[in-house]
């Protein structure tokens, strides 16, 4: 099961008014449609501004939710500012149930919550997608070699009792594609650490905080306001935004210029933001407005723990690099 949502579509309506907006939606959505049916998908339905699809398999499913996503993206740098509504996608496999014409089951249900959860112009699956796409194209093939992936690890999702395996699949051809079979451990920051004091430290040229739960959202910017200040100039005025989400640390890009992360355990296996997310787990560094290739990039460094950082207040900060950035 695929759900694709437009994000942001409220604020266009606010900025543009309905009709013009509601003509970009219906035939945004109507495009959607045509590409499921393209890769042998059957829609579901239409619901406003998001579209419920079903495919038999996985490997077009995810070909189809590629291809949206980069077209999509192309078709919005020649939109104006206030059009800029992204695609939020989920994906979830399993048994389901038609009636009167609609579909109903768990399936269903975990796409559209992995959709809210996924953020603008990324797609989210659960691992059965990945399990079937591994069932039925053998390792060998080269199907499954195009397929770039990486664990977010267990995540929790409103509604299900069980925190589920989410994996996030990249369509950026920008990104490394040493990153994309990463099956790498995300900490699962349970219900025990959030009512215990997740935290999370950043440090940047000897200044060095740490953030617990309570004070989400922190934003990372050029501004005297931002909660975690980075004084360069080609960091933007706020670059981007951590928030705690289903027991994991979310960082999101909103600048103009991007942002790169690397974790600790793998720094050569760089991710690009461009106006989408990343888990940020264990420890590693943020560069903001220009790659860590370039010495002189303002670069964050990042150390996620449950209780552990608490007594360290503005302590040390542990980088990629073995050294540390006092207070």
């Amino acid at each position: 099961m695929v759900f694709v949502d437009l994000a942001d579509s409220t604020a266009a309506y606010a900025a543009l008014g309905n009709a013009p907006v509601a003509e970009v939606v219906s035939k945004v959505t109507q495009w959607i449609g045509r590409v499921c049916d393209a890769h042998q998908g059957r829609i579901v339905k239409y619901l406003g501004d998001g579209v419920l699809a079903q495919f038999a398999d996985a490997q077009q499913a995810i070909e189809a939710v590629v291809f949206m996503q980069q077209s999509h993206t192309e078709r919005l740098r020649k939109w104006p500012e206030p059009l800029h509504m992204g695609l939020k996608i989920g994906m979830a496999c399993g048994p389901v149930v038609h009636k009167d014409g609609d579909t109903y089951g768990d399936p269903v249900n975990l796409a559209a919550r992995l959709s809210d959860l996924a953020g603008a112009h990324t797609i989210w699956a659960d691992d059965t997608v990945i399990t079937h796409l591994r069932q039925t194209h053998p390792r060998s093939s080269p199907v499954v070699d195009k397929v770039r992936y990486r664990s977010l690890g267990l995540i929790r999702v409103r509604g299900l009792a069980q925190p589920q395996s989410v994996f996030q699949i990249e369509w950026n051809e920008e990104l490394s594609s040493d990153l994309m079979t990463v099956r790498g451990a995300l900490h699962d920051l349970s219900r025990d650490a959030q009512s215990s004091g997740a935290s999370i430290a950043l440090a940047w040229l000897g200044t060095s905080r740490v953030f617990s739960v309570s004070d989400m959202p922190v934003t990372i910017g050029r501004t005297p306001d931002s909660s975690f200040v980075v004084s360069d100039q080609r960091v933007s005025r706020t670059h981007a935004r951590i928030e705690f989400i289903n027991g994991s640390f979310m960082l999101s890009d909103v600048s103009s210029f991007g942002s790169w992360v690397r974790f600790a355990d793998k720094p050569e296996a760089e991710i690009l933001l461009r106006r989408n997310q990343c888990i940020l787990h264990a420890a590693g560094e943020i560069a903001l407005g220009a790659p860590f290739s370039d010495f002189s990039a303002a670069t964050v460094a990042f150390d996620v723990a449950a209780d552990q950082l608490a007594p360290l207040g503005r302590a040390a900060t542990r980088s990629l690099f073995g050294d540390s950035t006092q207070s």
